[in-house]
């Protein structure tokens, strides 16, 4: 009796744990940041996802475990009775697993899709490319029929006595489609925002890697280089700032008005 009501207690004292941390919205995305796209939501939703049948899973080993304990501890010298096999939970514990292998690989390949799908025509496109060590942003469109950079953010590295002043800005608009596309002429780096909840690797000399995502949440995130690519891999780091498509047409129309002043 005394160890029913110990395990009781237990099960109250969690989930009142559980419920109060669930109004925090940090809590509820166990340990990812904010997100702030389209994308990062479905990632977020798959690792959310991913905790809660895990979750589920542990609550029915330990179940187990701990239903074995109390109700067949050993209570006498006699030898239990000995069978050769249980046919049914052979089959049971046979088949869970690939159960959930299952409706975790659906649930993974769905969202991959989602995540890496490319369309026709995105509302902007940003060439990037890494080099050590910092970053550079070409904003592409087609004029006639082929693509020109009408704008162009070159970084220098982060240096010590200036931590902010060398990261360069990726201007994007908010609730439009945006595609990267990453190049690199030296090392491997990885372009990594993390409110992006997403991070792709940059193949010198291999291929053109590309991505899109629609942001929502207008603000400025910190980006980096998730790849070591050399002793000053620290300073490659930059900012992606998420504006209203007025202020980006005004991002743009600015960057166009300054590279016809400067042909003339």
């Amino acid at each position: 009796m005394r160890s029913r009501r110990a395990l009781s207690s237990a099960g109250v004292l969690g989930l009142l744990a559980l419920s109060a941390t669930a109004c925090s919205g940090e809590a509820s995305r166990l340990g990812m940041p904010e997100p702030i796209s389209d994308q990062a939501e479905r990632m977020l939703q798959l690792w959310q996802g991913s905790w809660i049948a895990a979750f589920a899973v542990g609550a029915v080993v330990w179940g187990l475990i701990i239903w074995a304990v109390l109700f067949h501890r050993k209570r006498s010298d006699d030898l239990p009775p000995q069978v050769r096999y249980n046919m049914p939970i052979e089959i049971l514990y046979t088949a869970v697993p690939f159960v959930i292998i299952a409706v975790l690989f659906y649930f993974t390949a769905r969202d991959e899709d989602y995540v890496e799908k490319l369309t026709k025509d995105p509302a902007v496109t940003v060439d990037v490319t890494g080099f050590q060590w910092s970053w550079k942003f070409d904003y592409v469109e087609k004029v006639g029929g082929q693509e020109k950079t009408v704008a162009s953010v070159t970084g220098v590295p982060v240096a010590p006595n200036n931590p902010t002043g060398g990261k360069p800005v990726m201007t994007i608009p908010a609730g439009q489609k945006v595609r990267v596309r990453l190049h690199a002429n030296d090392v491997i780096h990885s372009f990594w925002v993390p409110a992006l909840l997403y991070k792709k690797d940059i193949m010198p000399g291999y291929l053109v890697n590309e991505f899109e995502f629609t942001a929502n949440k207008q603000g400025t995130y910190e980006g980096r280089c998730a790849e070591l690519c050399g002793v000053d891999h620290s300073r490659m780091l930059f900012q992606l700032r998420v504006v209203s498509p007025e202020q980006y047409k005004s991002f743009i129309d600015e960057a166009k008005a300054k590279a016809a002043g400067g042909a003339q």
